[in-house]
């Protein structure tokens, strides 16, 4: 897996959400696949502006604590700043600028390649000079490029 460090500019980002624990969606009652369930049959690129649209982002924000606390998960897209009467549908959130370690996962089936991305992310910052903020990470989709069978995306870590 690569990486590299870079800042990133406050975005506005505009989905659908949830609130949920690592520990929930380690177990039976999983709350993220219903999610992804929920945006792709929200079509929400059709209902409101948004910023390059082929980008999805899943957003892990408004942290409890660190890993082992709650979060909220946003899946969506950056908003594109007009308001319009579907919007209220959507949950939007301000992710501030900041410093981000950026890792680049494999090519693969989608859920195992964010699965073992996130273990590598996890193992890697129990061992690292860097820290994590905890103001906003994500996941960053290309839709252009969308193959769940050979799936590479980009995770964004706050660090301080």
């Amino acid at each position: 897996m690569h990486t590299y460090i870079t800042k990133q500019p406050a975005i506005t980002l505009t989905g659908v959400h949830v609130r949920t624990t690592n520990a929930e969606e380690a177990g039976p009652n999983r709350r993220l696949p219903q999610l992804w369930e929920t945006y792709f049959q929200s079509q929400m690129t059709s209902q409101i502006p948004t910023i390059n649209s082929h980008l999805i982002y899943a957003l892990y924000t408004d942290y409890e604590s660190d890993a082992a606390g709650a979060y909220t998960t946003l899946i969506g897209h950056e908003a594109a700043g007009e308001k319009s009467q579907d919007e209220d549908k959507f949950h939007t959130v301000q992710v501030p600028a900041g410093k981000y370690l950026v890792f680049t996962t494999e090519k693969g089936p989608v859920y195992e390649v964010v699965a073992q991305a996130w273990g590598n992310i996890w193992a890697y910052f129990q061992e690292s000079v860097e820290v994590r903020a905890y103001t906003g990470d994500y996941e960053l989709y290309d839709a252009r490029n969308l193959d769940p069978a050979q799936t590479q995306i980009q995770i964004f870590i706050a660090i301080k």
